[in-house]
């Protein structure tokens, strides 16, 4: 099966890390990332989507962050 993931986090080194130990556990970059200004609290955002090929049939169960 494939999954998929949208990772987000504010306009930090934080967010660069999370992408990196994705891409480390197999993940694979889908598309184009994303960058928006969060108005309620006043930050930048950033975002990317990642998919993977997993075994197993897909279920609405699935700890995707676990895969």
């Amino acid at each position: 099966m494939k999954i998929y993931r949208f990772l987000s986090e504010d306009d930090t080194s934080a967010f660069c890390h999370k992408v990196t130990a994705a891409l480390n556990k197999g993940w694979m970059l889908h598309g184009d990332p994303t960058y928006a200004f969060d108005a309620a609290r006043g930050v930048m955002r950033c975002g990317q989507a990642v998919v993977k090929d997993a075994p197993g049939d897909y279920s609405p169960d699935i700890k995707l962050g676990e895969q």
